[in-house]
């Protein structure tokens, strides 16, 4: 039977993939405690890259905050992996750190974040409220918009 959050993820309509394996020398999670810190997840769909660009250059801040949703939900599928599936062991999501690609005087980097953020309150409710950092890269992997990292208690 499905628990809370995967309720909430169906009716949201989203459907949370395997978690991505890692692409150079790191992990995807590391769990210390009931503290589960992420590795930085990027817009990655189907194994491709989704929403490549630089904010301030070639992509909108809406796409922008597409990318950093999908970014959320590749958040959640390295979470899912460390809850052994039940995303109901989460007790709150501690961080976000969204790393954004952008020009030197873009500014709007929170509104972009704003796409994961959302999406945490969503489906995982007053335990989704976190702290973050919103912070402007001068480049990101394979040259996409976003890349998120987090910090998720467990329990």
């Amino acid at each position: 039977m499905a628990g809370e959050v995967d309720a909430r993820l169906a009716k949201l309509g989203i459907e949370v993939p395997q978690a991505a394996a890692p692409v150079a020398n790191y992990v995807g999670y590391v769990q210390t405690g009931n503290l589960v810190f992420v590795s930085g997840q990027v817009p990655l769909k189907d194994g491709k890259f989704q929403y490549q660009g630089k904010l301030g250059e070639s992509i909108s801040l809406e796409d922008a905050q597409a990318a950093a949703r999908l970014c959320a939900i590749n958040v959640i599928a390295q979470v899912k992996a460390a809850c052994g599936g039940d995303l109901d062991r989460v007790r709150r999501v501690v961080k976000l750190t969204g790393f954004v690609n952008s020009t030197g005087d873009f500014t709007d980097q929170p509104k972009v974040v704003n796409g994961a953020s959302d999406l945490m309150v969503e489906v995982f409710a007053d335990k989704g409220r976190h702290s973050r950092a919103a912070v402007s890269a001068a480049a990101l992997p394979a040259g996409v918009a976003v890349e998120v990292e987090a910090v998720v208690e467990i329990g």
